[in-house]
């Protein structure tokens, strides 16, 4: 068998698992402000260093022609104006819901109404869409070097352990949602059981059409597809930090500190890849 199949039957599960355990979470209580914010930041870290240092010259790599630099930023703007937007009109994307983060909205006005049926919908769906997204990044990222022969360099791996980071806080979020709005408990564990298999499924499906256009120009849809999640990735992780910047000064120093953590992990894991592709290169060519 292919060994970035074997990659993705244990990428794939494990991203399961992991928003499975998210959305439980909101069963056992909810975190506490501090231990929301220092989560939120260290993967917000990491998913920014997996934009820049992974998916966005991984996507101009693979894009043809000389300008491959003007293409893949434009893409990358379409991820962010696409992610801005997304925000925008449904305002899902909030992790933190400690008595603490209560009381800020509260005092911020009544905009911040009692959920409801219809806002349990615009989360679960803006959600939806942001679970896509990644299910293409998770997708592309592996397909970009399936042709390789470095399989030493395991593909996907920075993408796939951002979204592992990140998606229970996703779940957790939309459980938590459903529950302050009434939702009974097995409607509950349903929708978290679809929203756990949503990426996974993506994940795949994008592989193997990858895999069938390949010959065809695939691996410059993969190139479109890593630059338009770079900018996914990016609006993701900073929306995460900066409403917390702009409202609080708490554990400010705690905080950055985790932050650079974060994006120091995904700098090395690029080192850690371009290392092992490098080392397999080199004995490929002794082989040879």
């Amino acid at each position: 068998m292919n060994p970035t199949v074997l990659l993705l039957a244990v990428y794939c599960p494990a991203i399961f698992v992991a928003a499975i355990l998210g959305g439980r979470l909101s069963v056992l209580g909810a975190l506490t402000h501090t231990r929301t914010q220092v989560i939120m930041s260290l993967v917000a870290g990491f998913i920014l260093g997996i934009a820049l240092f992974h998916l966005l010259p991984h996507g101009m790599e693979l894009m043809p022609g000389l300008e491959k630099i003007e293409h893949g930023m434009l893409w990358t703007a379409l991820g962010i104006i696409f992610m801005v937007a997304l925000q925008r009109i449904f305002r899902f994307h909030q992790h933190d819901f400690s008595s603490e983060a209560q009381a800020l909205q509260e005092s911020q006005g009544p905009s911040h109404a009692a959920v409801g049926a219809r806002s349990v919908a615009g989360i679960a769906f803006g959600l939806t869409v942001h679970t896509i997204t990644e299910g293409i990044a998770l997708g592309a990222s592996m397909q970009e070097r399936v042709h390789a022969t470095a399989i030493a360099a395991m593909p996907g791996l920075g993408v796939f352990l951002a979204i592992l980071l990140h998606k229970p806080l996703d779940a957790y979020s939309i459980l938590s949602v459903m529950r302050s709005a009434g939702y009974e408990r097995g409607t509950c564990n349903i929708v978290n059981i679809a929203f756990a298999l949503l990426c996974p499924l993506v994940a795949l499906g994008v592989f193997w059409l990858g895999t069938q256009l390949a010959p065809a120009g695939g691996g410059e849809l993969a190139g479109y597809a890593l630059c338009f999640a770079a900018g996914v990735f990016l609006c993701v992780a900073l929306s995460d930090v900066l409403p917390e910047i702009h409202f609080h000064t708490h554990d400010r120093f705690k905080l950055i500190i985790v932050f650079l953590v974060g994006i120091g992990l995904a700098y090395a894991l690029h080192f850690v890849e371009a290392g092992a592709l490098h080392d397999h290169s080199h004995g490929h060519s002794h082989r040879h």
